[in-house]
């Protein structure tokens, strides 16, 4: 009897998850939609207030309720992430993101908005950290370099671009649905989203998953809430009480948070932020320049929604337009990005700020000469320059800030950039807002305008020395 022989089984390597085009372009997606969300209210708030009878406390809550949801929770989405399965919680994400932008459309008053705008924030933040997450955990090499510059070549368009699509939803007036649009044209997106991202998205996860932080998660909260509650609706609110006794709390509140966060480190329990992530350098240096980048943007494109409907007279879409130089400017050059920094390194960071001061510098020169004849050809030069200095700086910080932080940790180092990011942007809507605003009855329009922008110059110039100090190159 002959006896065969087989050769013993060999287990191959579990294959490391790949994401492909199609993947790539769902996830990219999923990081538009909160982004866009942020600013495609911008130019829709007078007609809500009107509609809905809403005075300007309730129509700041319509932004702020989402603004300060999603920053409260987004490091905790990251985390659930890493837990449960980053395609997953993306997946349910987008739903529920959907199902909130529906609500939203269709809310009859406006508290009902206010809530529906706090779930949609939410749902923003169990999304968006499972993008850079999943980006970095399927991805290597140069296909990371491309994804990670297309992913902050998206997130720049995306807060441009949705004030621009405000505006055209808005004056379209589609089926006489007015303002609702705004959000409703996120249910057939959020549709086709699942869809693709069903079949074309990876599932990742950590290899050794990390229990939530109960403590953590809450002071955290606690921290942000102090912070951002009181600057975003103070000024409409008058600046009640609550509001300073919130900002007199943040101190103690933050300290609170890296003290209860630095003994689980030190315990070696796992922390919602661990502070050990912020030895990395590149993380660290990274996260403290995109705050006055990310104040700068914010602040810039809620003052000049205001000042050119409010002031030079535009309606909804023309005031959208005159932006677009600068939307096109970034997406074309932020193309470019990958391939200036393997070739000149993080400089090209500090020439973005550079290029972006002359910029503002162009539009500070129009505002001065020609205001309020101020449309998309005055506009046109400043627009575009400033566009392209934005470019060469955010795609690649977000870059830097992810690029040394360990596949395992994914989700808490993406949560932790863009709750850094969505703070900024949010303080940025605070206080250059609060300061155009404040000076509009005694300065007037246009020279509150440029007072604005002279600060915003100063805060780019911070920005541009702190690029400085980033390391020369990305690992």
């Amino acid at each position: 009897m002959t006896e065969t022989l087989t050769s013993p089984t060999v287990r191959s390597p579990v294959a490391t998850p790949r994401l492909g085009g199609l993947g790539l372009f769902t996830v990219l997606l999923g990081a538009a939609l909160p982004l866009i969300d942020f600013f495609i209210v911008n130019v829709a708030l007078p007609t809500i207030g009107r509609d809905l009878h809403a005075g300007e406390s309730v129509l700041e809550l319509v932004v702020a309720g989402y603004g300060v949801a999603y920053a409260v929770l987004l490091v905790l989405g990251g985390r659930l992430g890493d837990l449960f399965g980053r395609r997953e919680f993306f997946l349910y994400g987008m739903a529920a993101f959907g199902v909130t932008s529906l609500a939203c459309g269709l809310a009859p008053t406006a508290w009902t908005l206010v809530a529906a705008r706090v779930a949609q924030g939410a749902a923003a933040a169990a999304m968006l950290p499972q993008v850079l997450a999943t980006i970095q955990a399927a991805t290597s090499g140069q296909r990371r370099a491309k994804a990670m510059g297309l992913y902050g070549a998206t997130a720049g368009l995306s807060m441009v671009a949705g004030q621009i699509l405000g505006g055209v939803l808005v004056a379209a007036d589609i089926w006489g649905t007015g303002w609702r649009s705004v959000f409703l044209v996120n249910v057939p997106v959020v549709v086709v989203g699942l869809f693709l991202g069903a079949r074309a998205v990876p599932e990742t996860r950590s290899q050794h998953p990390e229990p939530v932080d109960g403590p953590g998660t809450v002071l955290l909260a606690v921290s942000l809430l102090t912070l951002l509650a009181p600057l975003t609706e103070g000024r409409a609110a008058g600046w009640p009480l609550w509001t300073w006794l919130a900002l007199a709390a943040f101190p103690f509140a933050a300290w609170t948070f890296y003290a209860v966060e630095r003994r689980a480190d030190r315990q070696g329990r796992t922390p919602l932020v661990p502070p050990s992530l912020f030895a990395l350098t590149s993380l660290r240096r990274g996260l403290v320049m995109m705050v006055p980048f990310s104040i700068g943007f914010s602040g810039f494109m809620f003052v000049i929604a205001v000042s050119l409907q409010q002031g030079a007279g535009l309606g909804p879409v023309p005031a959208g337009l005159a932006l677009t130089p600068m939307a096109l400017a970034f997406f074309v050059v932020s193309l470019y990005g990958p391939r200036l920094v393997a070739r000149f390194g993080t400089r090209v960071v500090t020439a973005g700020g550079l290029i972006q001061a002359v910029g503002i510098g162009l539009l500070v020169l129009t505002a001065w000469r020609s205001w309020p004849h101020l449309g998309v050809w005055e506009l046109l030069p400043g627009a575009a320059v400033a566009g392209a200095g934005q470019a060469l700086q955010l795609p690649i910080i977000m870059r830097i800030v992810l690029s040394e932080v360990p596949t395992a940790r994914a989700g808490v180092g993406s949560g932790v950039m863009v709750t850094t990011q969505q703070s900024a942007l949010a303080l940025g809507v605070a206080t250059l807002g609060t300061l155009f605003l404040t000076l509009v009855p005694g300065m007037g329009m246009r020279d509150a305008l440029v007072t604005t922008l002279l600060v915003q110059l100063a805060g780019i110039a911070l920005t541009a020395a702190l690029s400085l100090r980033l390391p020369r190159t990305i690992s």
